[in-house]
């Protein structure tokens, strides 16, 4: 992929496009930057449209005057959330946004709603329409209790200057809905390669928020902890983030279908054989198909396959399969085997309800979400969920008791199990050869292949390959 002709900038809640003048300096034209002022600030204080999909289509019709044949997007905070719509909409195929090449994601808004506690929410809000005196002490306490460690004077007075001149209806609007927007589902997962910085000090967008709630929408990512900023990077460390981006372009994260398990010559030649009738021939290669490392998954959201992603990775770690997503495809088609405990709801609502209970059980035990959990604490809230003694905070967003999260982690055990013992490269290892009891050639039956004839112990038929686990011992 060709490196961009230009770099669209978005800005955080409060800042502009001259937010971005920094980054610009610092890349010294090794990059073109385009900042673009969002509806309601900075040049465009006088504008409308403050919801997160009319800030795209202001910023596309920016890239429709520009018309780059390539570009990327960088979006800061709230502007991250835009970037995200934006890309969303150039791989569905808007044609006025071809050309898409790399994302760059600074301390970003999720697709999700954003994780803001409320009493800052009120606060943040409350000041916007003070007299002037208490706007310009708030706004600057605002952009100092967003950086790591205290910006040039200059800086910090553009800084302020920006988040003064901001409408305060896009201010508002923004903490009272656009934050609040869940465009989950709707962005799915993007397959554009993606670099995603985080401030070390980043109160409620720093390392473990983007791990957990923006990693997931992005296949092809790769993502940067930069030690002692806060949430204003651009305005902290232009230098960095002007080196980051530039090594972004020049190695792109890459994604490529992992290796599927293999399928042993003498099981593979079974499957192709007279003896496996065609439809089952069928779903087997499409069982021992690779995964799209960009699957959209349809019962789940993005975040919660994340989160059966880790959970199947202690349960069933298997290279070269996604579990997951297969598992999800089961969900989304009711596909199940038709039992399930009385106590849970239908498998969907189940999975979704139990996967938060998981993430709302780690933040009580660790005030982290789970994703950004190390496989060791991970594994010890599994092994809670498997003793019924895991704590359930509904406060945090528990949805399950202990009893259900039991009953659940049981039928996601089976439910991984069967799903691998599908899988071609699984029925070999386990010398399965059921598969052969008969094909549908013309002339077949007639030729006695259907069937079993060696019925005594230890008296495997002539066509049948043997185990794979015994093949690799001999």
């Amino acid at each position: 992929m060709s490196e961009p002709e230009i770099l669209f900038c978005l800005h955080f809640l409060g800042g502009s496009a001259r937010s971005w003048a920094p980054l610009a300096g610092a890349l010294d034209g090794a990059l073109t930057c385009v900042p673009v002022d969002l509806p309601g600030f900075g040049q465009e204080a006088g504008t409308t449209g403050f919801t997160v999909a009319a800030m795209a289509d202001h910023v596309a019709a920016a890239v429709r005057g520009r018309a780059p044949t390539r570009y990327a997007i960088a979006g800061h905070s709230m502007g991250a959330k835009v970037a995200l719509v934006l890309a969303r909409r150039a791989e569905d195929g808007e044609p006025d946004l071809a050309g898409l090449t790399d994302l760059i994601l600074v301390s970003g808004s999720p697709p999700s709603p954003e994780p803001i506690p409320e009493d800052r929410r009120a606060r943040m809000i409350a000041w916007i329409d003070a007299d002037p005196d208490t706007r310009r002490r708030e706004a600057q306490a605002f952009v100092r209790e967003n950086v790591g460690a205290a910006l040039d004077p200059d800086t910090e007075a553009r800084a302020v200057a920006d988040v003064l001149q901001a409408s305060p209806e896009a201010w508002k609007a923004w903490l009272e809905a656009g934050a609040r927007e869940d465009w989950c589902r709707r962005i799915g997962v993007l397959r554009t390669p993606a670099l995603i910085l985080a401030g070390s000090e980043d109160a409620d967008l720093g390392p473990d928020a983007q791990q957990a709630l923006m990693a997931p929408h992005l296949a092809f990512h790769r993502r940067v902890t930069v030690d002692g900023v806060g949430h204003l990077l651009p305005l902290e460390r232009p230098g960095t983030l002007a080196e980051r981006v530039l090594d972004h372009v020049g190695d792109r994260p890459r994604g490529s279908a992992p290796a599927t398990p293999a399928v042993p010559a003498a099981y593979q030649a079974l499957i192709t054989s007279d003896r496996v009738n065609s439809r089952l021939r069928s779903v087997l290669d499409s069982r021992a198909a690779p995964d799209d490392p960009a699957y959209r998954p349809n019962a789940l959201n993005p975040v919660e396959l994340a989160l059966l992603r880790a959970v199947l990775a202690h349960v069933l770690p298997v290279p070269g399969i996604d579990p997951a997503a297969r598992l999800d495809r089961r969900l989304a088609d009711d596909a199940g085997d038709g039992w399930r405990y009385a106590a849970l709801p239908p498998d969907a609502e189940a999975y979704r309800a139990a996967l938060r209970t998981l993430d709302a059980a780690a933040r009580a035990a660790h005030d982290r979400p789970y994703l950004a959990l190390d496989p060791e604490a991970q594994a010890a809230l599994l092994v809670l969920t498997q003793r019924s003694d895991l704590t359930v905070p509904e406060s945090l967003g528990g949805r399950l008791d202990a009893d259900r999260m039991r009953f659940w982690f049981e039928d996601l055990r089976a439910d991984a199990t069967k799903l691998w013992l599908a899988q071609p490269a699984a029925l070999a290892r386990i010398g399965f050869s059921g598969i052969g009891a008969g094909g549908d050639r013309p002339g077949a039956i007639a030729e006695g292949l259907p069937g079993f004839h060696e019925v005594g112990l230890d008296a495997p038929e002539p066509w049948e390959p043997r185990p794979a686990q015994v093949e690799a011992a001999r």
